[in-house]
């Protein structure tokens, strides 16, 4: 009963997350265009969101004794990477686009368990990944030329790597005796981002009049500072928490399933707030890639015991961005 019970609210949890990091895409397109640099709208989402969980990481200061690799890592991919290559890749391609783009993840995350990890994967799971390549290619419309950006895809892309990160270091040591808090490796992989993300985006160029302005949301003016509100406190701290919580309470596959409804909120959100409509072979090549995420997740085999690490192998698609389980970020995202 107790078993049942939290994995329904792990699911729920997972829901939350995708909803979450699905929104940040929508909020983040109109400070860009407004004249902001993605690389400052990054910096802007994690250094807010790293003030916010401060306190946090005051409390599990132990962590970066005990766990530095973890902490660094969680920053550099799943914070700083997915977030520095979604927000640069939606500065020139579509929202719905970039994230679908993202959930070429469980094809990644199926390389590592093949070629990393050595262990065999099923037919079905190669399955998913063919459909998911195939979706892709009706979503960027192939025949057409290749007419989306190349450098545009090529930073989604990034941050699907990024991602596979993300669902790995979230899953990592969840079941150890001396397992890390989530919560305490959020704040810190937000705080180690946003050390990176200095270094990069030099925030002290920024145009900070930007932020007291509007921005253009499908023709309504919108005060900046709500954009980013948005962006830091739902998008990005409750995003993570989560996003973080769910990988701990679910197994990788089915959290990296739920995070899938991250593209299909982002895209659905882009076209009612964004007008950014996506013709009919692309809604079908989306839904395509979709479903070879689902079967490339759920068919992924399940670690044998005497091998270690082996339940990080099924993560997949958060940002950066997937414990036990899978979940956001995108992201996103």
């Amino acid at each position: 009963m107790h078993a049942s019970q939290g994995r329904s609210a792990g699911l729920g949890i997972a829901l939350a997350s995708a909803f979450a990091f699905g929104g940040s895409g929508v909020a983040a397109k109109p400070l860009i265009e407004a004249g902001l640099d993605p690389l400052h709208v990054v910096w802007l989402r994690v250094a807010g969101a790293a003030l916010v969980m401060l306190p946090v990481a005051w409390r599990h200061r132990d962590l970066v004794r005990r766990k530095p690799g973890l902490l660094a890592g969680f920053g550099l991919l799943a914070v700083a990477g997915v977030q520095a290559f979604y927000f640069a890749s939606i500065s020139r391609i579509p929202v719905g686009v970039a994230l679908l783009v993202e959930y070429l993840a469980p094809a990644l995350v199926l390389g590592w368990v093949r070629f990393v990890q050595r262990r065999p994967v099923t037919r079905a799971a190669a399955l998913g990944v063919v459909l998911a390549v195939g979706g892709l290619a009706c979503v960027v419309q192939v025949w057409s030329g290749l007419g989306f950006d190349l450098l545009g895809l090529l930073l989604a892309l990034a941050a699907a790597c990024c991602q596979v990160g993300y669902f790995v270091l979230s899953d990592h040591g969840g079941d150890e005796a001396d397992s890390a808090d989530p919560l305490g490796v959020i704040a810190y992989g937000l705080l180690g981002g946003a050390l990176v993300l200095t270094a990069v985006a030099r925030p002290w160029g920024m145009d900070w009049s930007v932020l007291g302005g509007t921005a253009d949301l499908n023709g309504t003016a919108t005060p900046a500072w709500i954009l980013l509100g948005w962006i830091v406190l739902i998008a990005t701290v409750l995003a993570y928490v989560t996003g973080v919580v769910s990988v701990r309470r679910l197994s990788p596959q089915v959290a990296g399933v739920v995070a899938c409804l991250e593209a299909v909120v982002a895209t659905v959100l882009a076209w009612v707030l964004l007008g950014e409509h996506l013709a009919l072979p692309q809604i079908a090549g989306g839904a395509l890639v979709l479903v070879g995420a689902f079967i490339a997740q759920s068919s992924t085999p399940k670690a044998l015991p005497a091998e270690p690490v082996a339940a990080s192998a099924g993560p997949a698609a958060d940002p950066a961005t997937e414990g036990a389980g899978a979940s956001g970020e995108r992201v996103s995202s």
